[in-house]
């Protein structure tokens, strides 16, 4: 598997890492034409709103204990 596969298979698997979310499939041939830099950055935009997620989780949580 090349370079480019792999980080199209990554995007597909961080998509798929959300719960509730149906299970996304990439057309490989969609993102053929993007470079490995613009699938390494859409990967970390990826992993910058799944931890932004957690952390406003987190934050919504601890102010329910506090109301609790």
């Amino acid at each position: 598997m090349c370079r480019k596969e792999q980080l199209i298979l990554d995007i597909q698997n961080l998509l798929n890492s959300y719960e509730g979310i149906h299970k996304t499939t990439i057309n490989p041939d969609l993102l053929e034409f993007m470079d490995e830099e613009t699938l390494v950055n859409i990967i970390d935009s990826l992993l910058t709103q799944k931890e932004s997620s957690k952390e406003s989780d987190l934050v919504w949580l601890e102010t329910f204990k506090k109301h609790s």
